[in-house]
């Protein structure tokens, strides 16, 4: 198979066929970020050809697939920026190796959806487009644009109804963190605000990691951002779960939560504040940072 570098999946794509068709960011600038720094490049489009050897080679593995290969995940930070064609394509080619293949995922930045038109989308949903990875961060418009995530919260808004209205489906990933000292649970409320409106599967929390090599650090060092203690970020998430109005899965299970936690909304609300709760007021700081600075890689 051709993969390039580390390769990112959420966990909730466990069973899926992993399938190179990007590799890299075509942002790249997210000042947190350094997900990508062992590529060589910023982005690349993998050739058609690469994409239809690696499902050959899927498809002679078949025997390893009880059930069959019900979805593919497109990898890639972004895969969902190839244009309209491309992805068409993709599906085409997906379903001439798998006929029994239903959907198609990916990650996809908030961006991405707006180079395609309504019709585009729908055609999209058609072909088996659904249950796209988002990673919002936040609903923070401020901490959006010091990032440098290249939207606002109206942004993800706008771009996202019209996945509803396409039948595209989408999680997203929050970045508990983003905000920084002192204004989590504001940026935790305004994320709730943006995703009340919307219609997400699941809302996936990770918590922000520093790490030197990235642009956010020299901002530390210059005095211009600081960053709040584990406890804050846990005040922030519980804040998120009290606000949130929608039916969705909730959960914080990647490397990054020093304790998982999950659940379903409205339904599960107050055992995931119990557990919030029970980190917040028996664990101690010291040993949440511990655990974040032994975290070396995400």
């Amino acid at each position: 198979m051709h993969y390039t570098g580390t390769i990112w999946r959420p966990p909730y794509e466990a069973s899926s066929l992993l399938l190179e068709v990007t590799a890299g960011c075509t942002h790249h600038s997210c000042k947190f970020c350094t997900l990508y720094a062992d590529l060589p490049f910023p982005f690349k489009m993998s050739p058609l050809s690469d994409i239809e050897e690696d499902l050959k080679e899927a498809k002679a593995q078949m025997k390893l697939w009880k059930g069959g290969v019900p979805r593919t995940f497109l990898t890639g930070a972004n895969p969902f920026v190839l244009n309209f064609s491309r992805l068409m394509e993709i599906a085409e080619l997906i379903k001439t190796y798998f006929p029994g293949s239903e959907t198609i995922g990916c990650f996809a930045r908030v961006t991405d959806i707006s180079l395609k038109t309504d019709e585009e989308l729908s055609a999209l949903a058609a072909a088996g487009y659904d249950g796209l990875t988002i990673g919002i961060e936040t609903g923070d418009s401020q901490a959006l644009e010091f990032m440098n995530k290249g939207y606002l919260s109206a942004d993800i808004a706008a771009q996202c109804l019209r996945l509803d209205r396409a039948g595209i489906g989408y999680s997203f990933f929050y970045l508990a963190g983003i905000s920084g000292m002192g204004k989590g649970e504001q940026g935790a409320r305004a994320t709730a605000g943006v995703c009340n409106r919307l219609h997400p599967r699941i809302i996936g929390v990770n918590m922000l990691t520093i790490y030197p090599d990235s642009e956010l650090y020299g901002e530390i060092q210059r005095g211009n951002w600081q960053e709040e203690t584990e406890i804050e970020k846990y005040k922030e998430i519980k804040a998120l779960v009290e606000n949130l109005n929608i039916p969705v899965w909730f959960g914080a299970l990647g490397a990054s939560n020093p304790v998982p936690v999950q659940g379903r909304l409205p339904e599960d609300r107050e055992k995931i504040l119990a557990v919030l709760d029970t980190i917040i007021e028996k664990v101690g700081e010291d040993e949440l940072r511990d655990y974040r600075k032994n975290l070396r890689h995400l």
